[in-house]
């Protein structure tokens, strides 16, 4: 595997942004293929409109006549960040528009495993007999669990946004940008912004009846819901496509205006950041972990109480537990991807040695709640597709994959599923990530085929880990003013990175802190400034060596950040990547 960095190429299209963009700015844009003024205009008017959406008119009126004859609504949720903020979506904005009962059931995922299970509709029917159960970014293949809730007469609107199978749910709506057929600009939507459609629905529906002079209650506004559905969505790391960047970027307006839920500002405290200036990576780095460590450790219904508080001090109390199971989590963690370097060491798969292209890791000491978090950084570390399988039961173990640019990973699942029935017990996902389960006998089988349909698939370039730069700053641009501009102009996130620069740079000084990060002052090749840099998780905890020196000349990769102390604001260098200057 190298690692390089790699320019954008200038689009040489025509656009209509206007003069009034900074050039760096406009530079940026037109790398990300964004060419007109329409396209960066991040009002709430430019939402596409929730008629696009199949279905959606059928699953607003079932919900509809359950508020209008009283009936129990069950939100059947995820033991994700994206599923606690849709099944809290959809909680408060029921009871917004008068809903006589609406509670949640989510399961846990030791227990009961994922989405809507026949197990769980026993669980929802003997704790609440529902009239109907709500699906939150699940449902799409839960064809058991569907037709169990049918046969206690139970109704089921399914609302999910995960690719679908070959066969669909027998469910009485099904609302999912990515079923066939439907024609949805944006196949991006996270599973929150999916129920935040419906809702919307709902109460276009409600309106047309005068439900709400019949009941004598206001009509809400729904945009109090935005700090939630910009959580839910960053959080998911799905792709900021423009519809995504306006809801994102709304909620992250109501969150620096002082409008945050009391949960998203006790989250907001407790992971040390300030409502006023949280950019969308404080969502994905730092809110997003801590809210998905219930669901990883215990019961996601720690998360969702968190975000359906109606006081701070409520909410503070169930945040301090969120903090205190994140803190558990990074522990495990921490071991376990001890664990997976002594493993990877053992076989010799070390950089220098080659690995295989599709790699499997199972260790019956791991914990399920964090074989996500463990495959995502082998997959960081080695640049490949990676799958980690913890046991579930005595004869199945579960998986979790994380992929690489390319490499559609449900897409390889499904391959080896056709190839081999039998093999893949079930499976689910998207491009970059996915779940499965397979017979614990069957792990080295498996490993084998894996490894097999990546490397059909992979090319030699793909392995290269590639840090995309907008280029070079010159010197009247290493500014407060560039980047002040570069934070306003959020969100950034997944399919529309954050601005990353490159240059060279002379080391004046620098020192080691909290044991692997490396604090420095450069002075960029192109001008007289000295600049502060950190450059985070660099420096290996056994060695405690800096890679440079000073007067070392470097080349770097950098995000311009501002860094705010003691009521001071100076600018700061976030070091991506470092390689010696040529």
């Amino acid at each position: 595997m190298k690692k390089r960095i790699i320019r954008h190429k200038t689009s040489h299209d025509s656009d209509t942004l206007p003069d009034s963009i900074h050039p760096v700015l406009k530079r940026i844009y037109q790398h990300r293929d964004i060419h007109s003024e329409e396209l960066i205009d991040k009002s709430l008017q430019k939402l596409l409109p929730f008629t696009q959406l199949s279905n959606i008119n059928q699953a607003a009126q079932i919900i509809a006549d359950c508020l209008v004859n009283k009936q129990r609504i069950i939100i059947i949720g995820d033991f994700d960040a994206d599923g606690a903020t849709s099944t809290t979506v959809a909680i408060k904005s029921l009871r917004m528009l008068g809903a006589s009962f609406v509670d949640f059931l989510v399961p846990n995922r030791f227990k009961f495993g994922y989405g809507l299970t026949p197990e769980i509709v026993d669980e929802a029917e003997k704790h609440y007999t529902p009239n109907l159960i709500i699906t939150v970014d699940n449902g799409i293949s839960s064809i058991e669990g569907v037709k169990a809730a049918k046969n206690n007469n139970i109704k089921v609107v399914v609302t999910d946004h995960h690719l679908a199978g070959l066969e669909l749910p027998q469910a009485d709506a099904i609302v999912n940008p990515n079923q066939a057929g439907d024609e949805f600009q944006s196949k991006h939507m996270a599973g929150v912004g999916v129920i935040f459609y419906v809702m919307l629905a709902l109460r276009s529906l409600l309106r047309q009846q005068n439900w709400f002079s019949d009941q004598q209650i206001a009509e809400p506004n729904f945009s109090s819901l935005l700090d939630i559905v910009a959580l839910g969505t960053v959080a998911d790391v799905v792709p900021l496509d423009q519809n995504n960047r306006i809801l994102v970027n709304q909620g992250l307006k109501r969150i620096r205006a002082g409008k945050a839920c009391p949960g998203i500002q006790a989250l907001i405290e407790i992971s040390n950041r300030r409502s006023e200036n949280l950019v969308a990576g404080d969502m994905g780095f730092c809110i997003g972990p801590r809210l998905n460590a219930a669901g990883r450790l215990e019961d996601m219904s720690v998360g969702i109480h968190c975000l359906l508080a109606e006081n701070l001090a409520e909410a503070r109390r169930y945040a301090t537990q969120l903090n205190n199971l994140n803190q558990e989590r990074r522990e495990i963690e921490s071991q376990m991807q001890q664990d997976a370097m002594q493993t990877l060491e053992k076989l010799q798969l070390d950089e220098a040695c080659e690995l295989p292209l599709g790699l499997c890791l199972y260790d019956p000491g791991w914990h399920q709640g964090v074989i996500g978090i463990l495959a995502s950084r082998i997959k960081d570390r080695l640049h490949r597709p990676v799958i980690v399988f913890a046991d579930n039961d005595d004869q199945e173990i579960k998986g979790s994959a994380r992929s690489i640019t390319h490499i559609h990973i449900r897409d390889v699942l499904d391959n080896i599923a056709t190839q081999n029935p039998g093999l893949i017990n079930k499976f689910g996902g998207h491009a970059m990530a996915a779940g499965l389960s397979i017979e614990k006998s069957r792990f080295q089988e498996f490993q084998e085929k894996f490894n097999a349909e990546v490397t059909r698939l992979v090319k030699p370039e793909y392995l290269d880990q590639i840090v995309l730069s907008d280029g070079e700053l010159s010197e009247n641009e290493f500014s407060m003013q560039v980047a002040e501009i570069l934070r306003n102009a959020e969100p950034w996130g997944q399919a529309f990175p954050e601005p990353v620069f490159d240059g060279c740079f002379k080391v004046l000084h620098q020192r080691i802190v909290g044991e692997k990060h490396l604090k420095l002052r450069l002075k960029p090749s192109n001008s007289h400034q000295q600049l502060d840099a950190i450059a985070f998780n660099s420096i290996d905890v056994q060695d405690q060596n800096s890679p440079y020196a000073v007067g070392d000349e470097l080349r770097a990769a950098f995000r311009l950040d501002i860094n705010e102390f003691r009521g001071q604001k100076t600018l700061q260098l976030m070091i991506e990547y470092m390689e010696p200057a040529i």
